[in-house]
């Protein structure tokens, strides 16, 4: 009896619902290939393999390619845009979505919530991070804010240590019994560019789940999940 072939995966947290729920098993059923899965955002991906982490393949920010190419960690020949993620902003379940329709409203909502809830190491977080010093009330947010190493931040929304979650709207949709509130204003928006890429000596296996995530379905499980058409 032969063991099943595994796939090694790193890949960014806002594709984690449409993989998790519908594109990895799917795949596994049809494949008999396992994927083992590690989830962080694409800044915390990339010091993984800095220091010597080697997946097989990676999903990411699309910037962060090159710095991993150089390492060796990737095949940049490989490289495929899967999809673009917004920001946006979420509340609980049942409270009041505040007024996102200009700049000026998403500041009083920042600086109106009891805390807001972000991280600094993610590109939303990273983006958001800048963004309040640029309006002027990074001190205001952040005297309260609930400022997360990594994960969802939206599940400080059930727990009640925020009343206003910061993240990818595909993240902020990834976890049950949160409202979303709706993108930043354009204005202010930053859309990332996700893709994937595989590394030099990648199996027939991983090239084969690359594949797989580029076709058809796997762009509809990723609008789905919140996330925009490449």
């Amino acid at each position: 009896m032969t063991d099943r072939p595994t796939v090694s995966l790193f890949s960014a947290l806002s594709v984690r619902t449409a993989l998790d729920d519908v594109l990895l098993p799917s795949f596994t059923r049809h494949s008999g290939a396992d994927v083992e899965t590690t989830y962080d955002p694409t800044t915390v991906l990339v010091q993984r393999i800095t220091d010597g982490a080697r997946p097989e393949l990676v999903i990411a920010i699309t910037e962060a390619f090159p710095a991993l190419a150089e390492l060796g960690a990737v095949d940049l020949a490989t490289r495929t845009t899967l999809a673009r993620s917004g920001i946006g902003l979420a509340v609980p379940a049942g409270a009041d979505a505040p007024d996102l329709s200009t700049v000026d409203s998403l500041c009083t909502a920042l600086t109106s919530a009891r805390s807001v809830a972000y991280s600094r190491t993610g590109a939303s977080g990273i983006h958001f991070a800048a963004l309040i010093e640029k309006l002027g009330i990074a001190g205001q947010v952040n005297a309260r804010a609930t400022v997360l190493p990594k994960g969802f931040t939206a599940e400080a929304l059930l727990d009640g240590r925020a009343d206003l979650a910061v993240q990818q709207l595909s993240e902020l949709a990834a976890v049950p019994g949160v409202r979303i509130a709706g993108p930043l204003p354009d204005p202010v928006q930053q859309h990332s560019e996700l893709s994937l890429a595989l590394a030099p000596d990648a199996s027939t296996t991983a090239a084969a789940l690359a594949l797989f995530l580029t076709r058809p379905r796997a762009v509809t499980a990723f609008t789905a999940a919140g996330l925009l058409p490449a």
